[in-house]
């Protein structure tokens, strides 16, 4: 069994708008094709089930009022505990000092590590960003912080230019631009998406983390995001091309809406999506697993992903 988890920060569900929904304006023909032509909206098809991919919202709010945020929304994925309500609120963007006790006391990569199985994060950290956590200059995010507790080592240049690991942005040019790293290899994103696929079969557990979402989201940018968007859509073209659904799951999800509505800068109160990519029998347990204590009417929401991600690992 594989699973690779591809979180996609501030990634909501939003409406059919594209004057403020970049999702609902984006060419992403390899997502829609999935989807049998549906984009990545709100809508009443919702959930939905394909040949090859199931689609659902998942609540972030978490029955906490304000806005959903980065650090207390990734906790509860990677906790499978209502973070937000146990602090009486929602925090971030980095984990302060109660979010990181909660991560400390077990995460899915802990609870992985422990029971034997290979986990990674897929993520390529430049220099300077390892300077500046010895430093204590930079707080790690939660998915990064999760992985370092649990012993696994944060991968590097080095496995970037081995073809170990990815970019952020997924074809390295902002190594390029932005770090002025200037050998830094280049992948068209749907090499990038076959290198994903490439590392993630070499793994039980591996996760990418896209924060660039999120970014685009609060920048209130359309052209940008559209564009964004249309890369990630090469991107899932590639990894799609290379995947095996006998052997595995993909799983898609958020930590809390943005990027939908581009007509705020700040994130929102939508729900996100839950897309798994893989042969149905297997979709179907996980998704058995994610509603596991919920009324059956209810919607499903971020602390149901840990404890399906662990069963599929015969952990829970």
């Amino acid at each position: 069994m594989r699973l690779l988890f591809l979180f996609l920060d501030g990634l909501g569900l939003g409406a059919d708008d594209a004057q403020a929904n970049p999702l609902a304006q984006a060419q992403m023909p390899h997502l829609q094709s999935l989807l049998q032509g549906q984009r990545l909206i709100h809508s009443s098809r919702l959930p939905m089930e394909t040949e090859r991919a199931s689609l659902l919202a998942l609540d972030a709010c978490l029955g906490v009022p304000g806005l959903p945020q980065s650090a207390t929304g990734q906790a509860a994925l990677l906790t499978g505990r209502n973070i937000p309500a146990l602090l009486g609120m929602h925090d971030g963007p980095k984990p302060n000092p109660q979010v990181s006790a909660f991560l400390r006391q077990g995460t899915l990569f802990s609870s992985l590590h422990a029971a034997g199985k290979t986990a990674a994060l897929l993520n390529a950290f430049p220099p300077g960003y390892f300077s500046a956590l010895d430093s204590g200059r930079r707080l790690p995010g939660a998915m990064a912080m999760a992985v370092r507790l649990a012993g696994i080592p944060l991968k590097t240049q080095a496995d970037l230019f081995a073809g170990q690991a990815i970019s952020a942005d997924f074809t390295a040019q902002g190594w390029r631009d932005h770090l002025g790293i200037s050998a830094t290899p280049l992948l068209t994103p749907a090499q990038a998406g076959q290198r994903l696929a490439s590392l993630a079969s070499q793994l039980d557990f591996a996760l990418f983390e896209y924060w660039p979402s999120d970014i685009a989201g609060h920048h209130q940018d359309l052209p940008a995001a559209i564009s964004l968007l249309e890369t990630f859509d090469g991107v899932l073209g590639g990894l799609l091309a290379a995947w095996d659904d006998a052997n595995g799951l993909i799983l898609l999800t958020s930590d809390h809406g943005n990027l939908e509505e581009l007509n705020t800068r700040r994130h929102t109160t939508n729900p996100v999506p839950l897309l798994l990519i893989g042969a149905p029998e297997k979709r179907r347990a996980f998704l058995s697993r994610l509603q596991d204590g919920k009324p059956a009417q209810s919607m499903p929401d971020l602390t149901g992903v840990a404890p399906a991600i662990l069963a599929a690992f015969n952990l829970a």
